[in-house]
């Protein structure tokens, strides 16, 4: 039985425009470890995200993923503050490679914007999310629940499942 679609065209629109993404983990011992990404993808129904790390920056995080599986990312549009969160427990790592050299670059071009629109500058987020790409991780997962993190009412109420397109 394959589980039911949890994103809306909208949000995953959201998130396949690219926008702000921290990726969190816990390790073994329930402690925490967090970094911001310095890349994004989603496919087009939303039933795989892939986060990119800067291994250099992102150690105790990558350890803790591979360790448990376990993967939360908060999508964040930095001018509305819309937010959403994404959960796993079977994230996979590899190193990216030159197919992911565009994903990198499309989602700095919107940071770019994005980050713009609450007044800073390009160099300001080239900086931020600056990545060598024999430094970055990408990070695969297949969302298994996800959360409206906007603040305000709905804050942290989970998202229920759409309709499978296949259902009849």
């Amino acid at each position: 039985m394959s589980m039911g679609v949890l994103l809306d065209p909208a949000r995953i629109a959201m998130v396949a425009k690219g926008v702000s993404a921290i990726v969190a983990s816990r390790g073994a011992d329930l402690r925490p470890s967090i970094m911001r990404a310095v890349g994004s993808r989603i496919s087009a129904d939303g039933r795989e995200v892939t986060v990119y790390l800067r291994r250099s920056q992102s150690e105790q995080l990558l350890r803790d993923i591979a360790q448990t599986g376990e993967i939360a990312v908060v999508f964040s549009v930095p001018s509305s503050h819309q937010t959403l969160q994404l959960k796993a427990r079977q994230a996979t790592q590899r190193p990216a490679g030159e197919d992911d050299l565009p994903v990198l670059q499309a989602y700095l071009r919107s940071m770019e914007d994005e980050v713009g629109r609450v007044g800073y500058s390009p160099r300001y987020v080239g900086a931020l999310l600056a990545a060598p790409l024999a430094d970055v991780v990408a990070v695969r997962f297949t969302p298994t629940s996800a959360f409206d993190q906007t603040p305000g009412p709905r804050a942290g109420a989970a998202l229920p499942p759409l309709a499978s397109p296949t259902a009849p």
